[in-house]
């Protein structure tokens, strides 16, 4: 961590002279190399327990040139976590330093696009948005975590074409072990996707599916299907995914999914209404939720967020807040 803040604070010296726009990181000399960060921190509380939580600690090394770029991010992950569950207190303290993602991409033409390293799984909306200070809720549906691997560890390829709206095809591929596995929700060292999407106007239509070999579940092979639609406007914005996944012989996950509404009052205050339904068969576990947020931007880099969950059981019901900003 130490080390970390010190490069930091020796690119800001290198820069000091430079104007800085929060955000949109700060330049190294005249290199194609930018450095930023983020953090993120909340507080959760439940029937049971309260937390309070310095979660996300990250920095960002990120550039172009010509017809390549690339991105690094490292992080610390529920870095500090106090918890009070009436009866006693704990803190729970995480020093590991995670590799979230760290790619490069090669824009051939405005058609075809490679990526190569760990990145965002492209499957769905949500998923291509791992970074708190950029999503509308502090929490993400739960259909992100259950239905396929988060994070790629390969190759993915893709083509677009525009001659009537934007036609997206994509191809994943990784036969490897993943880069640290610790983050990811399963622990891949197959995964082989597809995907589809078509953009007109205000509407976005994809589709994505794929088969992965994971080892949380001692070795087993997991297929997976997701359907998503996305509408939006300068004010509204409408969001809906879902999806199931299988194993050879039956449904692990029968299904998920949530309808997201979404209302900007002005660029500064968002409302945000979410509806969850999940059936896990593995865990045993099913759910019926309802997620009402606001979002306060005093700036696009800053958001101060608060969401209540609605649960069918009423033990899962909670209370988040939290604080993030954008380096």
């Amino acid at each position: 961590m130490k080390r970390l803040l010190l490069i930091f604070f020796l690119l800001l010296n290198l820069q000091a002279d430079e104007k800085y726009t929060l955000g949109e990181g700060l330049q190294v000399g005249s290199l194609p190399f930018y450095l930023g960060g983020y953090i993120s921190a909340d507080y959760k509380k439940t029937e049971h327990e309260t937390s309070y939580r310095l979660d996300d600690i990250a920095l960002l090394a990120y550039g172009s040139y010509e017809k390549f770029s690339y991105l690094a991010e490292l992080e610390f992950k529920e870095f500090y976590t106090y918890i009070d569950t009436g009866e006693e207190t704990n803190i729970e303290k995480n020093r590991h330093l995670y590799t979230e993602r760290v790619y490069a991409d090669y824009t051939h033409d405005e058609n075809f696009m490679f990526r190569f390293g760990k990145y965002s799984s492209n499957v769905g909306f949500w998923n291509l948005l791992p970074i708190n200070v950029l999503r509308e809720t502090t929490s993400s549906p739960v259909s992100v975590s259950i239905l396929f691997p988060k994070f790629t560890t390969g190759m993915d390829a893709s083509y677009t074409s525009f001659s009537d709206g934007e036609l997206k095809i994509n191809t994943t591929l990784q036969h490897n072990e993943g880069i640290d596995d610790g983050y990811n929700n399963y622990v891949v060292d197959k995964h082989y996707g597809f995907g589809i999407s078509y953009e007109k106007d205000a509407y976005v239509f994809k589709f994505n599916s794929g088969y992965f070999h994971t080892k949380n579940f001692t070795d087993h092979d997991l297929f997976y299907a997701l359907a998503s639609v996305k509408y939006e406007t300068d004010s509204v914005q409408i969001l809906t995914e879902i999806g199931s996944q299988k194993d050879k012989d039956k449904f692990t996950t029968k299904y998920a999914g949530y309808v997201q509404g979404l209302y900007r009052f002005n660029e500064h205050h968002i409302g945000v209404l979410r509806a969850e339904s999940y059936e896990h068969t593995i865990i045993n576990q099913d759910d019926n939720m309802m997620i009402i947020g606001y979002t306060y931007r005093p700036l696009y880099p800053v958001a101060i967020k608060t969401e209540y969950q609605f649960h069918e059981v009423d033990d899962n019901n909670q209370l988040i807040f939290s604080f993030s900003v954008l380096f």
